[in-house]
């Protein structure tokens, strides 16, 4: 065999040797975000649609139109504009599920702003952390141009995935208060916590590194029996912020709040102390 004919060889070799690693990191990633984002299995509610004074919006993304739901809260108007929270949900979930879960907030005078993930429900797309990240930062936009919310009195509450998605928001847009429930250090943690290397990871939602930057209050709360992101992820968060309240409840995942629980009260003194809500 000639010289050219061994390197031309060679060279089909190392391409179908690229082309291997290749479809195996696609693959890889595709697997991870099937995992990551299970959107295929929510159903929407057609019952949440009919919510009063729910209000239907649009973020237009590079893949699509992407849907944001906001709820006024009480009392609020154009000329006496209240605080804002903005709730991102977990990974199973959808907008849809939420208005009547935090119909509290709008009775404290809040108003809740509900941002779809990409793919999910109505939305366009495929999700991913930067899609995220893009989509929030618009939202975010839209919701401060808002005449009838003090841009000032913002407040972050992400559950589950959500408080990684909203991680996103902490460096550009840091919030007056910052809630995290059920939530993660980071998807590398919970992966590697289940016998995943890291490296396999391309969301990692680095939701402790981005708290180290933000300055302001943060409640943490998480169930003792938490069966899908260890109770430890909640303590580390708390334990890394100097202006964290840490709140366990006797609960798994998924049923947080627990019945009979200081769920809510909790929440309106943190808001209070943190100057979202006036001091009674």
């Amino acid at each position: 065999m000639s010289e050219e004919a061994r390197g031309a060889r060679r060279l089909r070799s190392t391409l179908v040797a690229l082309a291997g690693i290749l479809a195996l990191v696609l693959g890889v990633v595709w697997l991870q975000r099937s995992m990551l984002f299970p959107r295929r299995f929510t159903m929407e509610d057609p019952r949440a649609r009919a919510t009063p004074g729910l209000e239907v919006r649009w973020i237009e993304s590079d893949q699509g139109p992407v849907e944001l739901w906001f709820l006024p809260g009480d009392g609020v108007t154009r000329d006496a504009p209240g605080p804002a929270v903005v709730f991102t949900h977990g990974n199973g979930e959808l907008i849809d599920h939420w208005p009547a879960a935090l119909a509290p907030y709008r009775r404290l005078g809040l108003s809740v702003v509900l941002p779809e993930y990409r793919g999910y429900g109505r939305s366009a797309g495929d999700p991913s952390e930067a899609r995220i990240a893009a989509d929030l930062a618009a939202a975010h936009a839209l919701v401060v141009r808002d005449p009838r919310v003090d841009a000032a009195r913002l407040v972050y509450h992400g559950r589950s995935l959500g408080g990684g998605a909203v991680g996103t928001l902490l460096d550009a847009h840091p919030p007056r208060a910052l809630i995290l429930e059920s939530t993660f250090t980071s998807v590398t943690d919970v992966a590697r916590g289940m016998g995943v290397p890291g490296f396999v990871i391309a969301d990692p939602f680095p939701l402790l590194e981005r708290l180290g930057r933000y300055d302001g209050p943060v409640l943490v709360m998480h169930g003792t029996r938490d069966e899908v992101i260890p109770t430890a992820h909640g303590r580390r968060l708390a334990a890394s912020h100097p202006r964290a309240e840490l709140v366990l409840y006797d609960c798994g995942h998924n049923d947080l709040p627990p019945p009979e629980s200081d769920y809510w009260p909790r929440i309106e003194r943190f808001l209070r102390a943190s100057g979202v809500l006036p001091r009674e």
